[in-house]
Parts: structure tokens; C-alpha cells; sequence
């Protein structure tokens, strides 16, 4: 190999020495990595955003259910309510009507202690 192929290695023909050839720039390898940190932080903090976001509604939608549930109670009992007040003057009635049975007008007690 003939020395002249490195640059600044050997004087060139003439006794001068050659200029070493000016490398390319390569990008600072602190700034990508600063740029490529600081893009997995914002990507991490809305990862963790989003996962803060979802939880919140999850609990909205439990306490949802719970009063949901809560409600449905409250109509049964409720529905249970009207449909025992509805039907008791219904049983009294057709109590008269088939078997004569009259309305009391006067009450009385009676007292089981006495011998």
C-alpha cells in the first residue's frame, strides 16, 4: 500500500503534507439522546395519564352500579309495598261477599290472666 493513501501520514510528493480530510458530522450523541429520553417521558406520562383516566371512570361506573342496585332494591320493596296495600281491600271485599264476613263496630278484649 502506498503511504500517501493515509491521509497526513506520509509528506506528499513535493514535501508538503496533505490536509486530513474533515470528517462528516455525526449528531451529538447527547442531544438525540436528550430528544429520545425526553420523548419516552411523554410518552410514559400519558401512558400513566391515561391509565389514571380509565380508573377514575371505573370507579364512577362501580359507584354507578352500586346505586343501580340500590334503586332496583328500593323499586322491588317498593312494587312489594303497593301490591300487599293493593290487594287487602280486594281480599276483604270478596271475604263479605262469600262468606259474610261483616265489619267489626265495636272491639272488646279479653283478659287471659283471670282464672
Amino acid at each position: 500500500m502506498p503511504t500517501a493513501a493515509y491521509a497526513g501520514a506520509a509528506p506528499a510528493e513535493g514535501g508538503e503534507r496533505r490536509p486530513r480530510p474533515v470528517a462528516a458530522r455525526r449528531a451529538d450523541p447527547l442531544r438525540s439522546g436528550v430528544v429520545w429520553i425526553v420523548i419516552v417521558g411523554v410518552l410514559l406520562a400519558g401512558v400513566v395519564a391515561l391509565n389514571v383516566a380509565v380508573l377514575q371512570l371505573n370507579v364512577r361506573l362501580d359507584r354507578l352500579r352500586t346505586e343501580r342496585a340500590n334503586l332496583r332494591d328500593q323499586n322491588a320493596a317498593l312494587a312489594s309495598q303497593f301490591s300487599s296495600a293493593k290487594a287487602s281491600p280486594r281480599i276483604q271485599a270478596r271475604a263479605r261477599q262469600r262468606l259474610g264476613l261483616v265489619p267489626a263496630t265495636e272491639m272488646t278484649y279479653v283478659d287471659l290472666r283471670k282464672p
